[in-house]
């Protein structure tokens, strides 16, 4: 099984880039893991509603062009999910023999385009978490959905 993670951004810390590759190496042993990270867009320095639209509609553009498979967008808005219902998401995807995509939007979150094109939209809670840590709950997260579906202990 194939998941990729489309992601507004790059990561510019060296501690956030160990951690996530730390889950890419452990989830290996069950999938292959593919991360594309694309351009954040920035305001032009005012941030009105119109500006913030903006920003979200070049930086979905980008993602779009990314995007293969079975799409998981991650948004405050989507359905709020258990990593026990993350790991039957997952697991129901691979009996289909498809991939998944999971993306993860810049700092004003995702545009409507690329809401509209994903197949499910997921949410892990209500707090706002920075981008790049979002990153790293998301492999986690990923890691003990395989994890649940194997019955490895890491889970408890």
């Amino acid at each position: 099984m194939k998941i990729k993670i489309v992601a507004v951004g790059k990561i510019k810390e060296q501690y956030w880039r160990d951690a996530i590759a730390e889950y890419v190496k452990r989830l290996r042993r069950f999938c292959t893991v593919e991360i594309a990270e694309t351009e954040e867009c920035f305001s032009n320095g005012t941030q009105t509603a119109g500006e913030v639209e903006r920003v979200k509609k070049a930086e979905g553009e980008a993602v779009l062009n990314k995007l293969e498979g079975y799409v998981v967008a991650m948004d405050m808005s989507g359905v709020l999910v258990s990593s026990e219902k993350l790991s039957e998401i997952i697991s129901e995807r691979k009996q289909y023999g498809s991939g998944i995509t999971f993306v993860i939007g810049g700092s004003n979150g995702l545009s409507d385009v690329v809401k509209n094109r994903a197949d499910l939209i997921l949410s892990f809670g209500k707090v706002t978490l920075p981008h790049q840590l979002f990153r790293v709950v998301l492999c986690e997260q990923i890691y003990r959905a395989f994890c649940i579906e194997n019955n490895i202990r890491y889970h408890k």
